[in-house]
């Protein structure tokens, strides 16, 4: 295919992987042409914004926090859970930011993490076989024929979610709630109250001191009262994606103006596959999820097709191996991009490649694990000489039991009280401010 921005029938016709199938072909193209003619959600300029602090994660210049839910549903998208979700973001931040002492790069996965891929078409309970929940983005995820059909007037649901969110999520953040201040004094809650509160009280008094000294001495620089904060989510669904893309005025390229950055899965980057093919004309930053599967051949292809300007900031690889792999299987990776000369800011994800299924029925994942796919991370860049430049982790602000172990020591039986996610289960609060802090020791031998 040449150099023009592909149709959306073009796309299809390569072959668009993990799409699903709707049953009224008339309803759908109305659905899209209404999103076409939708205002922006996120701004080009703001893309670009964010494109040169990846650069500098890239570089070592700052580290990356990726976080939110696994699959946002229409029934959360509240001021509540919005806020729930940005506070524990923004407590992570404080506490990665002191250790590292660079700036942390803050993007949710939110404002558009509506939909998910799926390892099968359908779903069978009971001897009852109906499609499968792909997201409130596609369909409902109660188990119902009605329920379960793909429905177009979705995409607009998720735009205007989306919509609602990021009004939050602008308010807040440049409201005072995201007071540098404010935010601390809720990590010194954790400290006080956390099962593992003592282990971490120490970083949290350095913090306190650092505070103190800036007030005393009369610096309140903005940062202290505004945060910059972005959205992310996996640009699945090609009907959205495509009609939420605008030609920017200023540079007469294509942004995908749905979220500041997004990104390609495991299950749809085949180098001749239609989301590559639809990526690579963006000029977002973007990302791709590189697992096990991954060659370093792989790699480089993906780097010179999704980036072939060599452009800093531009492409992210969000590796994605499992605790047991990534020691083995991220090396050749990095040590291949690294000869080449090719510009990448590497990004651990260590959630998907840990969850397993209990014996009672749940889906999860060990804290321990999670924490040692990141430690493995960081080891493999060390050793390398290459930057670890973020994390990406599923979680959400609210106290769920989904993930056993961390220092509240969930268990299996444990996962009953307040199982809520709709597909892959997520840090809570108490483990993402574990994790951050545990993270933060890492940063500080980087």
């Amino acid at each position: 295919m040449n150099d023009a921005f592909p149709s959306l029938e073009q796309l299809h016709a390569i072959g668009a992987l993990q799409q699903p199938t709707y049953s009224d072909p008339v309803a759908l193209a109305a659905a899209v042409d209404k999103l076409r003619n939708q205002p922006p959600l996120v701004f080009a300029g703001e893309c670009d914004q964010l494109k040169s602090s990846i650069a500098a994660a890239g570089r070592g210049e700052a580290f990356i926090l990726q976080g939110g839910d696994c699959a946002e549903v229409f029934a959360e998208a509240t001021a509540d859970n919005t806020r729930n979700k940005l506070r524990v973001l923004l407590q992570m931040a404080v506490v990665l930011t002191y250790a590292a002492s660079v700036p942390v790069v803050k993007i949710g996965r939110l404002a558009g993490q509506y939909a998910k891929p799926r390892s099968s078409d359908t779903e069978t309970r009971d001897g009852v076989t109906l499609p499968a929940y792909r997201g409130d983005a596609v369909n409902g995820f109660e188990f119902t024929a009605e329920s379960r059909v793909p429905d177009p007037q979705r995409l607009l649901d998720v735009y205007h979610a989306s919509a609602s969110t990021l009004n939050l999520v602008r308010a807040f953040t440049t409201g005072g709630y995201a007071d540098l201040r404010q935010v601390h004094t809720w990590n010194s809650e954790f400290v006080r109250n956390s099962p593992v509160g003592a282990k971490y009280e120490a970083m949290g008094s350095e913090i306190e001191r650092a505070i103190a000294f800036m007030e005393a001495i009369g610096a309140d620089p903005e940062e202290f009262h505004r945060v910059d904060f972005y959205s992310s989510h996996e640009a699945l669904l090609l009907e959205y994606e495509h009609a939420m893309t605008r030609i920017d005025s200023r540079t007469e390229t294509p942004y995908n103006v749905s979220g500041h950055f997004v990104w390609i899965g495991e299950r749809t980057r085949q180098l001749d596959g239609a989301h590559v093919e639809y990526f690579r004309h963006l000029n977002n930053p973007i990302g791709c999820k590189l697992g096990p599967t991954a060659t370093p051949d792989d790699a480089l292809a993906l780097a010179a097709k999704l980036n072939p300007k060599n452009e800093e900031g531009r492409l992210t690889f969000i590796t994605r191996f499992g605790a047991g792999k990534v020691r083995d299987g991220l090396p050749g990776l990095v040590e291949k991009i690294t000869a080449e000369g090719v510009n990448v800011t590497w990004i651990s994800d260590p959630m998907h490649g840990n969850t397993f299924s209990t014996s009672n029925g749940y889906k999860t994942r060990r804290f321990e694990d999670v924490l040692d796919e990141v430690q493995g991370f960081f080891d493999v860049h060390h050793a390398l000489g290459t930057v670890p430049g973020g994390i990406l982790v599923e979680n959400t602000g609210d106290d769920v039991t989904e993930i056993i172990g961390g220092g509240e020591e969930l268990d299996e039986a444990g996962l009953v009280h307040r199982y809520e996610s709709v597909v892959d289960p997520r840090l809570n609060r108490v483990q993402s401010l574990e994790m951050a802090f545990q993270v933060a020791e890492m940063l500080r031998s980087r």
